[in-house]
């Protein structure tokens, strides 16, 4: 079973650049808070980790649970992944995946200070797991499955600044708390929409945005979400560091440049890549922030 689960991780999910992902997403939404309400000095624990394990665990359940969820649909499509394929069985995933979460329920029950954000995000994600008992009716509409499932990031950045705020006897709603929900939201739900995306040419039986709306729709609707997200990041660091906001605009207008030529020629380049290098360089900027603030203080332009 070790085996097979290796394949799974290895193609489906490397288990240490996601738990470097899940610190790097508990870590941005904890210290940015922190340091829009002028916190300096953290006491840093074993709490800190044990939310970024917690993401990343949740993260994990997952796409095990998509795995499930799609496996009649990747038999026809995607033959070749390790469930399909029979390379990993069902029963390794279901045996692993009972013990992660009962790992990090302990972890959360006994070191956490935030267990009712815990329990209502993992409640969350088990009524995606069951399609929130309207499987017929979620699993054909495209849209309905994004309207009901994205959210959880939102629920996880909740679980995230909750913490926070316990911990350091934060007031919870503040708009640098609202902020800070929405700022990694945008980019899932960017992302989310952007992997659906295809040039005509290269549309298949697999569901897309783009075979139901025409290709340019989506990439309109996602260029508006990508500048509301921009401007969220723009308003928690433009009182930590001004020089951030410039390299996060210098980026954004890569961005939409990547959009229109998209429009141009949908064959050009999968609009999927460059979504991807735009959100690892405009988080690795918001992250960066931290330090860069911690040592030098606020930098105006």
């Amino acid at each position: 079973m070790i085996k097979r689960l290796s394949v799974y991780f290895r193609e489906m999910y490397p288990i240490l650049p996601r738990f470097i992902l899940g610190l790097i997403i508990f870590g941005e939404i904890h210290f940015i808070i922190l340091l829009n309400f002028q916190i300096r000095s953290f006491r840093l624990g074993i709490q800190e980790l044990i939310g970024g394990f917690t993401v990343f665990s949740f993260l994990l359940w997952l796409r095990i649970a998509d795995d499930f969820k799609d496996y009649e649909l990747d038999c026809r499509l995607f033959p070749t992944r390790p469930l399909p394929s029979g390379r990993v069985h069902k029963n390794d995933l279901i045996i692993f995946v009972t013990l992660l979460i009962s790992v990090t329920a302990c972890l959360n029950l006994f070191c956490m200070n935030n267990f009712g954000f815990f329990l209502f995000l993992y409640f969350y994600g088990t009524l995606m797991s069951l399609w929130f008992f309207s499987r017929k009716k979620i699993q054909k509409s495209l849209p309905l499955a994004l309207v009901t499932h994205n959210p959880v990031q939102m629920i996880m950045n909740v679980y995230i600044i909750s913490f926070t705020c316990i911990k350091y006897d934060l007031p919870s709603f503040t708009w640098v708390n609202i902020l800070a929900a929405w700022t990694l939201y945008f980019p899932a739900l960017i992302w989310e929409i952007a992997r659906k995306i295809r040039a005509p040419e290269n549309e298949t039986e697999y569901v897309t945005y783009s075979s139901l709306f025409g290709y340019q729709k989506p990439i309109r609707f996602i260029l508006i979400l990508t500048w509301v997200d921009i401007m969220t990041n723009f308003l928690l660091v433009w009182n930590l560091n001004q020089y951030t906001v410039i390299a996060l605009l210098i980026n954004v207008l890569w961005m939409t440049l990547k959009f229109f030529q998209f429009l141009k020629d949908p064959a050009r380049f999968a609009i999927v890549d460059k979504v991807e290098r735009y959100t690892y360089i405009q988080e690795s900027l918001m992250l960066l922030t931290i330090p860069v603030y911690l040592i030098f203080g606020p930098l105006q332009l």
